[in-house]
């Protein structure tokens, strides 16, 4: 997972940021749009209600280490669903290779 900021705005100006989801047998892309301002909750809202009621919770995450992706409400929703949470450097390849290409 990572995220791509600082956009042009669109036609329709709702949106300058996106975040890139790979779903890590298929490598298919996920886009969701956003604002570069959302907060962690706005993130998680955001994946909530866009990803997990379409594809169900997830096992583990790997994301580069992103203020949105670091908070304490984060942390906590990982430890209530069971789910796991890796960090890798930024624009690491091994880790985080097809989300850095799709940037």
């Amino acid at each position: 997972m990572d995220g791509v900021t600082s956009l042009p705005p669109g036609a329709d100006r709702s949106y300058n940021d996106f975040l890139v989801i790979f779903a890590r047998f298929s490598k298919t892309p996920i886009f969701l749009p956003g604002q570069k301002d959302d907060t962690a909750l706005d993130t998680i809202l955001l994946i909530w209600n866009r990803l997990v009621s379409w594809t169900g919770i997830f096992t583990k995450i790997i994301s580069d280490i992103d203020p949105k992706f670091t908070s304490a409400l984060w942390k906590n929703l990982h430890q209530l669903f069971g789910t796991k949470l890796s960090f890798s450097t930024a624009y690491h390849p091994q880790a985080d290779a097809l989300a850095e290409r799709m940037i």
